[in-house]
């Protein structure tokens, strides 16, 4: 008997995605419990059918197919699945990336919701007619037993995916899905009153990713070293249900863990991996179907974050079923494409399996369906997917062809590494609950990247050059796994200490405010140490409605007044820990060469960005949309901050940036062949070194710019929070920014810096209107409009420290210089004294410091204008005097009073303002009109003004300005004396 209700099952399965089987041969072959299927091909419009992808699928075949059911031991052991050889070619869907019509108005979509509803029931009733009886309770729980310990072994599994010249290819050596206990074990398991818990584990063993140009016949002429080989990671996952007749899981959690993860790029696979990735997020953000410029379409339609064009065809079945089988969809056209997040999502049901399209096969007659799913529908299951690595490593590869002996040999590519970036403690987790609750947080302790041999034919890291570890390092941030732990895996499947491997169930933080208040940029740091991302995304409804997939309506349908009812929030955190950065010579040449490698490719985007057309049939918004928008305007919202930042700019020991520039440029490269020479480092290395407190970098944008600027500038009399919005804004913040000269020895340790530039704090902030042709008839509505603010600023410096920061610049500025440059030794010694040891004949420092100082930039569709002030200056000599106290002589002040000028105490005291209140030392206003077709002629407006300046010549400004330094050169550090 239990043979009459499994049979059918597989049957089932097997049936619904392979071509031209015989269900008896099938049927006959299952009975003896070892099935052997040879040369399968798949359906492939059932697959894309199903997973909804934006790809299809060009062809999938598997080679082997073997069934192995346990039919005397089915109640101990699993149903074994083994696949032999499965492969898979995808592509684009074709017209995926022309224009498409935007969603419309409601009654167009509303129409086309009722065809996508009348396309799913006839699916349905189809499905649903066939059932036998339902099975007794007993073997109704075998099965669903049997069901929850199938094994599916996949080996030798290869997916393709092509696009114009590019073949990504996935090979996994071996693929394993099994069911295991509460210690990860490998068990046969079923989920008890006690244990509402189903585990599984999924071994992934050898994946090689591959990623390949072909030529215009489709053919590839030569392979590119693999992005990823042979890496081996493995996937937990955790299914919590709340009673045993629950059929959907209340919380999915599939996290995977990879111990080595090492990548590499060549030059020629840049651009090709750039692609892919513009791919994914464009797919994200809906710009690929319906959508092409996300402020096109109405306000709910289009929540690019998560929200993708649901089919409506969900409102109709929710009523009727407690879950959505992935069959119950129907196949969108390329104008109905969803986006990515509501894909993934829709997608979930099909990963761990549904009760309706399981009540089917075992049994369930029309009505008895239908008394089941009376019940309300089930809220959305809580989703959280996590992606841990321990270590990783990017290296990226500079390629050359390489000619064999042979005339009618085949050209072999020659591969070199130049820059690796090692990264350890890498976290990316997602949290979903429904389409209204998204999020996603990146972080990783720590990275590091590093110098490689060569570069343009500069031998600066080869292995004879002897260099230290420490020299090949150019950026350092964040700390160590050895020192921080494994915090990366806090509270993941792989953490002894989370609640699913202790027995607790797990609790998750879905509310805006309580994750705001919860992850904090302190709370990221202390997790992760380097680099911290929060991406969140909520969807709240103010109506009362809930906003869960199984009761949501038709978003597409939802009218205009009913805006207001729904508060969208896109917020994006990211926070940099204290890092390190030195750009010497080979760090910025294979950074640079990096950008022009990723440059050179012929690809058209994704989505193009439309022109600012004004639509002029746009409807005046009624008085409760108007209220609704003053209410609440969906916004995202960026704030980025880097903590305590060390930048080095040493003298650039070789120079080849006029080969790089005209590329990034957008102009011609040199053709001229670079000569391979070795360069020894030179020491002493002066440097300047730029140290930075903190820098806190907001911006934020209107979600729907489009639909927002057009409701507002059809107002006669918009309000200023209206007006607010319509605005992207940019607000940068500076602290602690302070500068000073230093220098690298032999020894590869620095000195100590010289200051240059004080400790100071600034602060800017710009804002740029959205799709400023609507406003063109409104001449006071300012364009752009940018604000500076510098409340002081100090920079002291001797002669010779002119001198040494001249010497670095000339080292940068001319380019072409292979050679090491020539270091006036007697300059370094003068400007970086030992400590502890004065110099007989001390050279005279010029400081000048400048306060309150604010510059103004405005610009409407008539005029721009630009204003700034100056609170005061003030520049002085300092100069030793008796004593051994340094003597002030000051050469230019003000504002200041002239009324003492010629007393001689006037010359002798030191000046300040009397107030903060006084006027200010400088102010400037100019007006320029725009390019207009005037009647009469309008020119250029220029007013400035300017309190009492006091300009002192002394004697010590010509001993200032006369210095040269003794002509005394360095030179480069001979063999013996490197670093070994």
């Amino acid at each position: 008997m239990l043979e009459s209700y499994v049979t059918p099952i597989l049957m089932s399965y097997v049936n619904r995605y392979i071509k031209n089987l015989k269900p008896s041969d099938l049927q006959l072959s299952l009975w003896g419990g070892d099935v052997v299927l040879s040369k399968l091909e798949l359906k492939l419009d059932v697959l894309e059918q199903e997973l909804k992808l934006p790809f299809t699928f060009l062809s999938g075949h598997i080679h082997e197919l073997r069934i192995h059911v346990p039919w005397t031991k089915l109640g101990s052991e699993p149903v074994v699945i083994t696949i032999n050889t499965m492969e898979c070619i995808l592509k684009l869907k074709d017209g995926v990336q022309d224009d498409h019509e935007s969603c419309g108005s409601s009654s167009t979509n509303r129409s086309t919701t009722e065809s996508a509803k009348a396309a799913v029931k006839p699916r349905r009733i189809q499905q649903t007619t066939p059932d036998p009886d339902l099975p007794p309770g007993y073997v109704q729980s075998l099965i669903w037993r049997v069901i929850n310990n199938v094994n599916i072994v996949i080996n030798n599994l290869i997916l393709k995916y092509v696009e114009d010249d590019i073949v990504l290819s996935v090979n996994i050596t071996s693929a394993e899905c099994y069911t295991v206990d509460e210690f990860w074990d490998r068990a046969f398991m079923d989920i008890s009153a006690t244990d509402l818990v189903l585990r599984k584990v999924i071994n992934f063993s050898d994946c090689t990713v591959c990623l390949d140009k072909r030529n215009a016949s489709g053919k590839i002429e030569f392979y590119q070293d693999p992005l990823l080989y042979k890496c081996s990671f493995r996937t937990r996952l955790h299914f919590t249900y709340d009673n045993l007749n629950s059929k959907m899981p209340s919380t999915i959690k599939i996290h995977t863990l990879v111990e080595t993860l090492k990548l590499s790029i060549t030059d020629q696979q840049l651009p090709m991996f750039i692609r892919i990735m513009q791919l994914g997020i464009s797919l994200y953000y809906g710009e690929i179907g319906n959508f092409k410029d996300g402020e096109n379409e109405d306000l709910v339609c289009h929540t690019k974050d998560v929200l993708g064009n649901i089919s409506g065809a969900e409102d109709e079945i929710g009523h009727d079923m407690q879950y959505i089988s992935p069959e119950s969809y129907v196949q969108q056209d390329d104008d109905q494409q969803q986006g990515w997040v509501s894909w993934a999502w829709s997608f979930v049901p099909a990963i761990v399996g549904n009760d309706d399209e399981d009540g089917d096969f075992l049994g369930i007659d029309d009505g008895t369906t239908m008394n089941q799913h009376k019940s309300p529908a089930v809220k959305d299951p809580i989703v959280s997917i996590g992606f841990y690595c321990t270590k990783a490593t990017i290296t990226f590869k500079l390629t050359e062809m390489q000619a064999e002996s042979s005339y009618y040999s085949p050209q072999k590519v020659k591969s070199k590494e130049v820059i690796c970036w090692e990264q350890e403690g890498t976290t990316v987790e997602v949290l979903m609950s429904g389409e209204p609750f998204f999020d996603c947080q990146i972080g990783f302790v720590g990275c590091q990247a590093l110098c490689l041999k060569g570069i343009m034919g500069i031998k600066d890291f080869e292995e004879n050059m002897n260099r230290s570890d420490a020299e090949a390092y150019f950026f350092n941030c964040g700390e160590n796994l050895s020192t921080k732990g494994m915090t990366y895996l806090t509270n993941s499947l792989f953490d002894y200490r989370s609640p699913e491997n202790n027995g607790v169930h797990a609790e998750f933080i879905l509310d805006a405010a309580a994750h705001k208040e919860m992850y904090t940029e302190i709370a990221g740091m202390q997790r992760f140490g380097a680099f911290y991302m929060d991406y969140l995304y909520t969807m709240e409804s103010t109506s009362g409605k809930v906003l869960v997939s199984g009761n949501q309506p038709d978003v597409t349908s939802v009218k205009s007044e009913d805006f207001g009812h729904v508060q969208e929030m896109s917020t994006k955190t990211l926070i940099v820990g204290p890092l390190s950065l030195r750009l010497d010579s080979s760090a910025v040449h294979r950074i640079m060469k990096m950008i022009v490698c990723a440059l050179e490719h012929e690809y058209e985007p994704y989505s193009k960005s439309k022109q600012d057309s004004v639509d002029g049939t746009k409807a005046m918004p009624s008085p409760e949309e108007v209220a609704a928008l003053e209410e609440y305007i969906p916004t995202r919202i960026t704030n980025f901050t880097i903590l305590k930042c060390t930048v080095t700019i040493p003298m650039a020991e070789f120079n080849l940036l006029g080969h790089l520039l005209p590329v990034i440029m957008g102009q011609k490269s040199s053709s001229s062949l670079l000569n391979t020479t070795n360069i020894q480092p030179l020491r002493p290395l002066p440097c300047i070194q730029i140290l930075v407190d903190k820098m806190a970098l907001e911006h934020s944008m209107p979600m729907y710019a489009e639909q927002l600027v057009q409701t507002v500038s059809s107002l006669s009399q918009p309000s200023d929070n209206l007006l607010h919005y319509c605005y992207s804004h940019c607000y940068l913040k500076i602290f602690g920014f302070q500068a000073g000269l230093s220098s690298l020895d032999i020894n590869g340790s620095y000195n100590s810096p010289v200051s240059v530039v004080s400790p100071f704090s600034t602060a800017v902030y710009g804002k740029m209107l959205k799709l400023p042709n609507y406003w063109s008839k409104r001449s006071h509505v300012a364009v752009k409009e940018c604000i500076f603010e510098l409340p002081s600023l100090t920079i002291q410096a001797t002669r010779a420290q002119t001198f040494l920061m001249q010497a670095i610049w000339q080292s940068w500025a001319y380019t072409g210089n292979v050679s090491s440059p020539v270091v006036n030794e007697a300059l370094v010694n003068e400007v970086f004294q030992p400590s502890g040891v004065k110099s007989k004949n001390p050279l005279p420092t010029l400081e000048g410091s400048i306060q309150n100082v604010e510059l103004k930039y405005c610009s409407t569709s008539l005029v721009k204008c630009a204003s700034g002030t100056m609170g005061s200056i003030k520049i002085c000599a300092k100069a030793p005097g008796d004593g051994g106290k340094e003597k002030l002589i000051p050469l230019i002040q003000g504002p200041s009073d002239t009324r003492d000028l010629y007393s001689s105490k006037w010359l002798n005291e030191s000046r300040k303002p009397e107030s903060i209140l006084a006027p200010d030392l400088f102010a400037f206003t100019i007006q320029i009109p725009q390019h207009k077709d005037y009647s009469y002629s309008s020119g250029a407006v220029l007013l400035a003004s300017m309190q009492g300046l006091t300009v002192n010549i002394d004697p010590i400004l010509y001993t200032w300005l006369t210095y040269q330094p003794q002509k005394r050169s360095s030179r480069p550090m001979q063999q013996e004396e490197q670093i070994t």
